[in-house]
């Protein structure tokens, strides 16, 4: 176990803490801002994990197979309480964009791999900016109550900008694999 693994692991445990804020009773739940701020750490720990993995040449095979998890993780987590909170069209509808890409390009990683090639499907510069926005959205979302705001406005603002770009990063995907896919199968 290295600091870059266990700033991993430490966001996937604070996924419990961060719901179980999300869900106290009013009368002794912290304000909005406690379980944005919990879920603000736990997004910097992706980016401080992966920064220290590469400064300290930690990179690990468990680290690279549980920082893409916990990210998925801690986001769809964060998707499903925001869209019971939010309770709209407006929210659910980039919230399935992107929990459903996240599926299709993990499984097609995944595929990639058995195959040899999951080189060619890599995290591109656009998923880094998809899940930049994504990230901040969620950050914004989960500080205020779920009732229209300006706040509320730049929170879905960026959620669809990260769904835009959700979707032009799997198509990226796709298009890399597309060679792969529509291959017609070697004859034994």
């Amino acid at each position: 176990m290295n600091i870059p693994n266990l700033l991993t692991v430490l966001r996937v445990l604070l996924i419990p803490v961060f719901v179980l804020l999300f869900y106290l009773p009013a009368a002794w739940s912290p304000s909005p801002l406690a379980v944005s701020a919990v879920f603000a750490f736990a997004a910097a720990t992706d980016w401080l994990d992966g920064y220290l993995a590469r400064r300290l040449q930690q990179s690990t095979p468990f680290g690279a197979f549980l920082d893409p998890v916990a990210d998925k993780l801690i986001v769809a987590v964060a998707l499903v309480l925001l869209v019971e909170a939010h309770h709209n069209l407006w929210l659910t509808l980039p919230a399935i964009i992107i929990i459903s890409r996240e599926i299709v390009v993990s499984a097609l990683r995944e595929w990639m791999a058995e195959i040899g090639a999951r080189a060619q499907v890599a995290v591109s510069d656009l998923g880094k900016w998809k899940t930049a926005a994504q990230m901040l959205a969620l950050v914004i979302l989960l500080a205020v109550p779920p009732v229209f705001s300006p706040w509320v406005a730049v929170g879905y603002g960026l959620l669809y900008i990260s769904s835009a770009l959700t979707l032009l990063s799997m198509a990226q995907y796709l298009r890399a694999a597309w060679p792969h896919l529509s291959s017609t199968p070697e004859k034994k």
